[in-house]
């Protein structure tokens, strides 16, 4: 387990050390946030059930597509337990959103409640448009 923390840590700082494409102005592009405290990691995993190779965005053509998103997050006890070390959750959460835009920018974010990951999509003016339809957790 912790080889592979390691190998997504240094993973991570490869990608972050390069610099993030210029928008396609004939594409969506869509970022993330994680609001919740116990968010880890929230990267791009697949574009309609394609590996990405870089994690850090989604950028579509306009139309149909289906995001999916890794999602790493603690849960936490909520001070109840005694447990200090709070168990940790992986996820992969798909969103599908049938109205892309070119030119547009949207935020994909990812939150956990307890042991529930979910995930929403928002357009620029930060309206709603989409929520995740599917969950699978491996941890």
């Amino acid at each position: 387990m912790r080889r592979t923390l390691l190998f997504l840590a240094i993973s991570s700082l490869a990608a972050c050390m390069s610099p993030m494409p210029a928008a396609n102005p004939n594409m969506a592009w869509v970022d993330f946030a994680m609001p919740s405290p116990g968010g880890k990691v929230l990267m791009a995993e697949s574009l309609d059930k394609k590996t990405l190779d870089d994690g850090r965005f989604f950028q579509v053509t306009p139309g149909s597509h289906e995001l999916k998103v890794r999602f790493d997050f603690e849960v936490s006890s909520g001070g109840f337990g005694m447990d200090l070390d709070a168990p940790n959750r992986l996820c992969y959460l798909t969103v599908h959103y049938d109205h892309f835009e070119a030119g547009q920018r949207y935020l994909l974010e990812a939150r956990s409640l307890g042991f529930t990951p979910s995930a929403r999509l928002y357009n620029a003016k930060r309206e709603l448009i989409a929520e995740g339809s599917e969950t699978f957790c491996v941890q």
